[in-house]
């Protein structure tokens, strides 16, 4: 089975096409500058990149595009739409209708565009590539993947705020979670790589990138996860805040005569080790100007490992124990110093790394040591294929 992977934002478009047989991507590739004018970059193993400069006024020629790249000729790997299966659809929010992945019908697709107005960044964009695939490829069975799905395992007393209960009734302000294909995804590979039933065991994955979060993961479940009701909540990220206390943005409004949008900015897009460090959003960047002695870089590079280091304390407390922790995503999966910072703080736990294995990259492996009491891992995300796997079980099971 060939399953198209589509994560459609509201200027770009990833897509991969995946042999649910073997796994393999066939070929991948990026739609950008979406509604501006146009790029198409694609890729197939063992050939160059491609770059061809389209026009994209919206997601339709994007996704036309997409296709007539995967069969085109001379560089393409099939020879028509037809031999395209399935498509799976990153969806960012399914609120509390969605507890797993769903084949699409016009009843789940009225419910995605019933939970825009929690993500009126992220959904519309994936409700297009949607609608777009029905035009293009009608008949074709799609999935919907959502981020927030498997967080919907959450007990009450993890996900309910302490506000008026009238509040979570009305509107559905509670915590939900994003990140939920990765997390799904480095856990079960850390099952298999430690060779035990994943209902078996306490896990916590770290998704640590420029968007980061961090879930308890037990007995192959989640009940809790950093980010909240917005991916704003949480650890400290490149350009968001994470957790604050509410008032600060009152206060701020009130002494600058901020707007509501502007505070909204201001946590969203300049807050994070960005605000702090005066330098980048990117850790890269950071941790050159560190060791030029920018101490403000330092600072933030240490508040971002404190925060880690203590929401996987809270977790710890909340399975009453782990076996081990997962890094993963741009940043956990590339950088041996964050690591060793955040797991020094993690000692108590009997944690002891490998500093060789810790200094490499690019592949699933544990990094501890064997006298270490709490294994650790780097586990690369592979959400695309999490897409692909659930699209595939859901279209066999049809």
């Amino acid at each position: 089975m060939k399953i198209l992977v589509l994560n459609c934002g509201s200027s770009s478009l990833k897509y991969q096409l995946i042999d649910s047989e073997t796994e393999n991507v066939l070929a991948k590739g990026l739609c950008e500058r979406i509604g501006v004018d146009g790029r198409l970059k694609h890729e197939v193993p063992g050939m160059d990149k491609m770059t061809f400069d389209l026009d994209f006024p919206n997601h339709t020629p994007a996704i036309q595009a997409v296709i007539d790249a995967l069969t085109n000729a001379e560089y393409g790997v099939i020879k028509e739409i037809g031999e395209i299966d399935a498509v799976g659809h990153r969806v960012a929010h399914g609120g509390e209708k969605f507890t797993k992945s769903a084949i699409i019908t016009e009843e789940v697709l009225d419910a995605i565009k019933e939970c825009i107005e929690l993500a009126p960044l992220h959904n519309p964009a994936n409700i297009a590539g949607i609608e777009v695939c029905e035009q293009l490829m009608p008949g074709v069975p799609q999935v919907a993947v959502f981020d927030t799905a498997f967080h919907q395992t959450m007990p009450e007393k993890a996900y309910l705020y302490a506000i008026p209960y009238k509040y979570y009734e009305k509107y559905g302000i509670r915590k939900y979670g994003f990140h939920g294909t990765s997390h799904k995804y480095v856990a079960q590979e850390c099952a298999n790589l430690m060779d035990m039933p994943i209902e078996e065991l306490k896990i916590i994955t770290c998704h640590l990138g420029n968007g980061a979060s961090i879930c308890a993961v037990r007995n192959g479940i989640s009940i809790d996860t950093s980010m909240g009701f917005t991916p704003l909540d949480g650890i400290a990220m490149g350009t968001r805040s994470g957790s604050i206390d509410p008032s600060v943005p009152l206060f701020l409004m009130r002494k600058e005569g901020l707007s509501i949008d502007e505070v909204d900015n201001i946590l969203n897009k300049q807050s994070g080790v960005l605000g702090l460090s005066g330098v980048s959003s990117d850790f890269r960047d950071i941790e050159n100007a560190e060791a030029e002695g920018n101490s403000r870089a330092t600072v933030a590079l240490e508040t971002f490992a404190y925060r880690v280091a203590k929401t996987i304390g809270e977790y710890v407390a909340t399975m009453k124990g782990v076996d081990a922790i997962v890094f993963t995503a741009g940043l956990g999966e590339n950088s041996g110093p964050t690591r060793q910072v955040v797991c020094d703080y993690l000692r108590y736990l009997g944690i002891r790394l490998d500093s060789y294995k810790n200094s490499l990259r690019g592949q699933a492996m544990e990094i501890t040591t064997k006298q270490s009491r709490v294994q650790v891992f780097v586990i690369p995300t592979n959400e695309e294929l999490m897409i692909a796997r659930d699209t595939k079980d859901l279209v066999l099971a049809k």
